[in-house]
């Protein structure tokens, strides 16, 4: 099974994306965060079109939004408001594998790292703080889980292109990264991209738009994550970020990330 999570940044204006990704690699789930677009506007027909049959939309108008696009049967379709917002944030469903998948947008956190002064600050670490608590309450670690998404925190010193330029700009704070570590120790979550590609290489999956030729610069952030429970940790074939599709026509800013897990 291939699985890609990605930051679509409007699935509207860039469904020929999901058309290249799925020429190039042949994915069975994708995991799209960034949607921006309500139910009612959502390109189903479209991705129903492109071989993506099973669709499951948590959508808003302009802002936010996931959704997973599947060649295989959803089952459990389920969301969940956190920190008391209503703001398309989170879904998750099962595959017929077994394996339960869960799909975060957490917040960006503004431009602020103080949540005194930020409430964009405050709310995403109030965020964490509710994954760090909800996982372990909910949920049961042996069972085969996926959580993937945009978490908006590169929390090695590796998964930057400067670690001490970027302790002050949100993404890379200490207190965010201590605030990411607690989420997946709470629930022993594994992080399968840094199992794959270990450091000290480093690893993006997100460069700016202000950057006229990105991949000269290479000023990337890994912003996008796949973690996995222990079950599925001898079950990972091929992870990859895959860097040329923030090259495409009218890209986002955010690469897709690739995972392949044995049957």
């Amino acid at each position: 099974m291939r699985l890609v999570t990605w930051n679509i940044n409007s699935i509207r204006q860039r469904l020929h994306l999901l058309r290249q990704l799925d020429d190039e690699y042949n994915p069975d789930v994708v995991c799209f965060q960034e949607t921006k677009a309500q139910n009612t506007d959502f390109p189903m027909e479209d991705v129903k079109a492109l071989g993506f049959p099973h669709v499951y939309i948590v959508g808003m108008k302009g802002y936010n939004g996931v959704a997973i696009c599947s060649k295989l049967p959803l089952e459990n379709e389920t969301q969940k408001d956190w920190v008391g917002k209503s703001d398309c944030r989170h879904q998750s469903v099962a595959l017929p594998n077994g394996i339960e998948v869960h799909n975060f947008y957490v917040p960006a956190g503004g431009d602020e790292p103080n949540p005194e002064t930020n409430e964009k600050f405050d709310h995403k670490l109030k965020f964490l703080a509710e994954m760090t608590d909800w996982f372990p309450a909910e949920k049961d670690n042996s069972k085969p889980m996926i959580l993937v998404g945009d978490l908006n925190i590169a929390p090695l010193e590796d998964d930057v292109w400067s670690h001490k330029q970027l302790l002050k700009v949100v993404s890379h704070t200490p207190i965010e990264v201590e605030a990411l570590n607690k989420v997946m120790d709470a629930f022993g979550w594994i992080d399968a991209m840094r199992q794959m590609i270990p450091t000290p290489e480093k690893l993006y999956s997100w460069w700016s738009y202000r950057s006229r030729d990105w991949r000269k610069a290479n000023k990337g952030r890994r912003l996008d994550h796949i973690w996995i429970t222990e079950p599925l940790k001898d079950k990972v074939k091929d992870l990859k970020v895959i860097v040329d599709a923030r090259g495409w026509e009218k890209p986002s800013d955010h690469a897709p990330v690739l995972i392949e897990l044995e049957d």
